[in-house]
C-alpha cells in the first residue's frame, strides 16, 4: 500500500509539472504583447519597458516559469494585471462557488443516474427500462444552456420561484444559498445523471449475467442482497470513473452554467482571464485544474481496491 501510495504520488507530481509547464509555454506562445495591453493609451517605449520589467515579461519564458513554480510552492500564485487583486484571494471567492455548484450536481446525478440505471437493468424489456431510456436519451439530446434559460424564462421570470441570476455564500444565509444554488443545480446535474444512468445500466446488465450472479441466485439470496451485494457493487467500477471524470470536468468547466445563472464562479473567471490575457490567473487555473483532475484521479484508484477486493492496489495478486 505504502509502495503504491508513493508511486502514484510521484506520478501526480510530474503530471502536474508537465501540465503547467506545457500551458505556462503555450500561452506566451500566443500572438501579440501583454504589455500593450496593459500600458493602455500610454505606449511609449518607456513605459512598454517598465511594464515588462515590472512583471518580468523582459526575462526568458524558462526564468519566468521557474521564478512561477517557486512562487506558486510558497502559495503566491501572483497579482492580477487586470484588476490588480492577488490571485489567491480571487480564487478563494470563486473556487467555493464552483466546487458547491459541482459536488451537489454530481450528487444529484449519480443519485438519479445509478438509482435510473440499476431499475432499467432489472427490469430489462420493461415499460421501467423504456421509460429510463427514454429521459436518458432526452438529459444526453438537449443543450444544457438551452435548458438553463428555459428553467430561467418559467420558474424565475414567470412564476419568481427561484431567482434568476446571483449567488449568496452558504455561511452568509445557508437558505438564500440553496435558493439560488439549486436551479443551476438541477439543470447541470440532470443531463450528468444521463451518463451515469447509460454506464450504471450497461455494468448492471453484465453483472447480471455473471457467473456468481447466478450462483447468489440459486443459493435462495433474496433478489435485494443479489442487486445490491453482488451486481450493483461489482458495477460501481465504471460508475466511479464516470463520476471522477464528471467531478473533474464540474469543476475546471462548468462555464455555461456559471454564465447563464450569473455565477461568479471559477469558469466565469477563466474566461474574463483568457479574453483580457491576465497571465498570473491563467496559470493560476490551469494549476488548480490540473490539481483537481489529479486529485480525483487518485482518489478514484483508492476507491477500486475498497469496491472490489479483487484489485490489488500495488498491482501485486493474492
Amino acid at each position: 500500500m505504502r509502495g503504491y501510495l508513493f508511486t502514484r504520488a510521484w506520478q501526480s507530481l510530474l503530471t502536474l509539472f508537465l501540465a503547467t509547464a506545457v500551458v505556462f509555454l503555450g500561452i506566451r506562445a500566443l500572438p501579440g504583447d501583454p504589455a500593450l495591453a496593459l500600458a493602455g493609451e500610454d505606449r511609449s517605449p518607456e513605459a512598454l519597458a517598465a511594464i515588462r520589467a515590472e512583471y518580468g515579461l523582459d526575462q526568458s519564458v524558462f526564468v519566468q516559469f521557474g521564478r512561477f513554480a517557486w512562487n506558486a510552492v510558497r502559495g503566491d500564485l501572483g497579482t492580477s494585471t487586470r484588476t490588480g487583486v492577488e490571485v489567491t484571494a480571487m480564487l478563494g471567492t470563486a473556487l467555493p462557488v464552483t466546487i458547491e455548484l459541482a459536488l451537489l450536481a454530481i450528487l444529484l446525478a449519480t443519485v438519479l443516474g445509478v438509482g435510473a440505471g440499476t431499475v432499467a437493468a432489472v427490469r430489462r424489456g420493461r415499460p421501467a427500462e423504456w421509460l429510463a431510456n427514454g429521459l436518458a436519451l432526452i438529459g444526453l439530446s438537449v443543450p444544457h444552456f438551452w435548458l438553463g434559460l428555459v428553467a430561467i424564462l418559467y420558474l424565475s421570470v414567470s412564476t419568481g420561484l427561484f431567482p434568476a441570476s446571483g449567488f449568496v455564500p452558504f455561511l452568509d444565509d445557508p437558505v438564500a444559498n440553496l435558493h439560488h444554488i439549486v436551479l443551476p443545480v438541477v439543470i447541470l446535474g440532470t443531463g450528468l445523471s444521463a451518463v451515469i444512468m447509460r454506464q450504471t445500466r450497461s455494468s448492471m446488465l453484465d453483472a447480471l449475467g455473471t457467473d456468481y450472479v447466478r450462483t447468489a441466485k440459486a443459493k435462495g439470496l433474496r433478489p435485494r442482497a443479489v442487486i445490491g451485494r453482488h451486481a450493483l457493487r461489482n458495477s460501481l467500477i465504471v460508475v466511479v470513473t464516470i463520476v471522477g471524470l464528471q467531478l473533474g470536468a464540474l469543476i475546471s468547466g462548468a462555464v455555461v452554467t456559471e454564465q447563464i445563472f450569473g455565477l461568479p464562479g471559477f469558469g466565469k473567471m477563466t474566461i474574463d482571464a483568457v479574453f483580457q490575457r491576465d497571465y498570473p490567473v491563467i496559470q493560476a487555473v490551469v494549476l488548480v485544474t490540473a490539481t483537481a483532475y489529479i486529485g480525483i484521479n487518485f482518489l478514484v484508484d483508492l476507491l477500486y481496491s475498497l469496491i472490489d477486493p479483487r484489485i490489488r492496489v500495488g498491482g501485486a495478486a493474492a
